[in-house]
């Protein structure tokens, strides 16, 4: 929903009724993960999509029906055996797909979870996508990290799916949870999504050059809340680094421990050592890989820079285990010569990382594309599941 919650809410603070669809189950290559939404606006506008281009059509019309019954509906899109351009997905994969009427009638609590995500405050949204009881079928509840808004129809429903969504919130999670029909730990008929709204992840570069410039650039337009670090004030200035969102001028070990002091760095965190200068490097690199898991962690320089700089590290008392995460030289190997190449082959590398991806060319390859869970997808028979497009 974070890639139409602006369009929503100025729809919603009109006092008109959008339709809303929401991807929130996929199998097999689908285009686009869940969580992924595309709103049909009270004036017919249509902003985001759900596959990319697959079944917006379908999903078009089905939310302008939705809005018209105000009554919201589970839809399963795939491939068709008989036509593969028939309302489906051609690119073989299977998608849920909810679709609401989105006013304030329907989630009072809308205008508050904008305001938190605006302001960088974590936030989930529960709806109940399946019940066997019509009247709990998208009923929301808001969730923050302590307590929650709403109500999906009982109070053993609530606090069971609130506990759930605390965990799924701090991870940043997207996904579908199964339930009885009371919020039961056991048992199924009730299913509800769980939208996370987390902070952005961060990208922290430390080393203030053409390098890192390009970098903070590729981080933000892949939406890192992007920190440039350097103890040098002539080099670190937001004018050199007008992409990032923050340039500071301190010793980058130092800046490094104290944000994890704070709590300021997690598991979703990127940090990239550009400074390819062992007085600089070396003390950080011993705080990052000494800090628990990142996302990612990589530093700049040649072959014989890292073979010194681990032999440095060593000699600090780290492990080959703790060395390992370390991704030296950073970037995968695309022949960049530029800073923007170079940028785009760090993003790569990081990219790969998250999701398990090999780098290699996706033509020389038979594996799946995607690289996400894969899920069987069960028949939906004896719920409210309606299936397009052929089916499975």
């Amino acid at each position: 929903m974070r890639d139409v919650l602006e369009a929503l809410l100025r729809d919603w603070r009109a006092g008109g009724t959008a339709g809303l669809a929401t991807v929130v189950r996929t199998f097999d290559s689908a285009p686009r993960p869940a969580g992924a939404s595309m709103l049909v606006a009270s004036g017919g506008e249509a902003v985001g999509s759900v596959s990319g281009g697959c079944v917006e059509a379908a999903v078009y019309e089905l939310a302008t029906e939705v809005v018209q019954r105000g009554r919201p509906e589970l839809v399963r899109y795939g491939i068709s055996d008989d036509d593969a351009f028939a309302v489906g997905l051609t690119c073989g994969g299977i998608i849920d797909v909810f679709v609401e009427p989105v006013s304030r009638r329907t989630f009072a609590g809308l205008d508050d979870v904008g305001a938190d995500v605006e302001a960088s405050r974590p936030v989930a949204v529960a709806t109940v996508i399946e019940h066997p009881d019509e009247a709990w079928l998208g009923r929301h509840l808001v969730v923050r990290p302590h307590g929650f808004d709403g109500d999906l129809g009982s109070e053993r429903a609530n606090h069971a799916v609130s506990d759930d969504a605390q965990g799924l919130l701090a991870a940043g999670r997207n996904t579908t949870l199964t339930y009885g029909p009371d919020g039961e730990r056991r048992g199924e008929g009730m299913r509800v999504f769980f939208s996370s709204f987390a902070p952005r992840p961060r990208m922290l570069v430390f080393g203030a050059i053409d390098f890192a410039a390009a970098l903070a650039r590729m981080g933000s337009y892949l939406g890192y809340h992007v920190t440039v670090c350097d103890a040098r004030p002539v080099f670190a200035t937001p004018a050199r680094f007008p992409e990032a969102d923050e340039v500071i001028v301190d010793w980058p070990h130092r800046y490094l421990a104290g944000q994890l002091d704070a709590g300021l760095v997690d598991a979703r965190t990127v940090v990239c050592v550009l400074t390819h200068d062992p007085k600089f490097d070396v003390p950080l690199l011993e705080v990052a890989l000494r800090a628990g898991p990142l996302a990612y962690l990589g530093a700049m320089g040649s072959r014989r820079t890292h073979e010194d700089r681990l032999a440095r590290l060593r000699e600090a008392g780290l492990t080959d285990e703790e060395l390992a995460p370390l991704r030296s030289p950073l970037g995968l190997d695309l022949g960049a010569r530029t800073p923007e190449e170079t940028a785009v082959s760090i993003a790569a590398e990081i990219i790969a990382e998250q999701w398990g991806g090999s780098g290699r060319p996706l033509g020389s390859l038979d594996a799946r594309i995607h690289h996400d869970e894969i899920h069987e997808p069960s028949s939906g028979a004896g719920s409210g599941l309606t299936t397009a497009g052929g089916g499975p």
